[in-house]
């Protein structure tokens, strides 16, 4: 229902001598209980990143769609990708927004990015 498309997070760290993460919408599957948003999160810093959590909401023309706290136990390398999978209540014919914090352990500090990204319907 959705075509694949690359986003960038939008992301304004806690310290501005570190990278934000980066954030890729990769797809939905569309399941009949629950759709998945397939979301890569890249570590372009030079240390480890440990990501902790993603306070997330999903909208579309204005409403929401969808909101949460998803609890993540990753460890990203440095410039390195994992996906992660944030759940989606309800779905839109319409242009979706992606917006969220994202928590993670970076220097051995917590760190949170502000991220946001487009999901385009085909």
């Amino acid at each position: 229902m959705y075509r694949l498309l690359v986003c960038l997070a939008l992301a304004t760290a806690a310290c501005a001598a570190h990278s934000s993460p980066q954030l890729r919408v990769l797809g939905i599957n569309n399941a009949p209980a629950r759709d998945v948003v397939f979301v890569q999160v890249t570590n372009p810093a030079a240390t480890p990143m440990r990501l902790t959590k993603l306070d997330y909401k999903f909208s579309a023309a204005g409403t929401t769609l969808s909101t949460g706290e998803l609890p993540i136990e990753r460890d990203v390398p440095p410039g390195s990708a994992v996906v992660v999978e944030v759940p989606l209540d309800s779905e839109s014919k319409k242009p979706m927004l992606l917006k969220g914090t994202l928590v993670a352990e970076l220097d051995q500090m917590v760190r949170e990015f502000q991220i946001s990204a487009q999901i385009q319907p085909h």
